[in-house]
């Protein structure tokens, strides 16, 4: 166990933390579970960092890592759904939640025919993640239909965080292709 692994466990560890001051009958509750998403979010970032600067990337690491990003952000988005019932937040949850459940299956199928390398992590991604971490920590941290400017801004930046989905969506379905076609026509097993 090294000190990014153990960044990623407390990552999870959050999670049920942020269920109970989501659902706390309080109006602090808002900025407190925005609190806790704000340092999974930060942690997300810090063991990545800490892995490669200090030469600890890990297989364990490696797997857990996203793993730990996709339910944090799947948890809190269907939670949200709740808190704001309308279709200007669901649909853009339903297609974040989506996507990564899409490209996390094509990660493993191309892991399995060996060619992971094909749809590695890029830099859209990257831009994707922090304006999608940017857009939840905003409308966590506001009482929904308040008419803030910063609820505005959230909205905001949910929808380039939607518009970046797909388009990082759309990259690495267009870098898998070549193999997704010949998945389509070989001969099953």
């Amino acid at each position: 166990m090294n000190i990014p692994n153990t960044l990623t466990l407390f990552r999870i560890f959050l999670i049920p933390l942020f269920v109970v001051f989501f659902y706390l009958p309080y109006e602090w509750s808002y900025l407190a579970s925005a609190v806790v998403f704000a340092v999974a979010a930060v942690t997300d970032w810090f063991d990545g960092y800490l892995a490669r600067k200090l030469d600890q990337a890990t297989p364990f690491g490696a797997f857990l890592d996203p793993v730990a990003d996709k339910i944090m952000v799947a948890v809190v988005l269907v939670l949200m759904i709740e808190r704001y019932d309308t279709p200007i937040f669901s649909i853009p949850a339903a297609v974040i939640v989506s996507r990564e459940l899409l490209i996390s299956a094509l990660r493993e199928w191309m892991a399995e025919i060996g060619q992971r390398a094909s749809v590695a992590v890029s830099y859209i991604g990257k831009v994707k993640t922090t304006m999608q971490m940017a857009s939840i920590l905003i409308l966590l941290a506001v009482i929904p239909g308040s008419g803030q400017i910063m609820e505005k801004i959230g909205y905001v930046c949910l929808y380039l965080a939607v518009l970046l989905t797909i388009w990082s969506a759309f990259l690495y379905l267009k870098a898998a292709w070549p193999k997704l076609r010949e998945g389509m026509t070989a001969p099953g097993k």
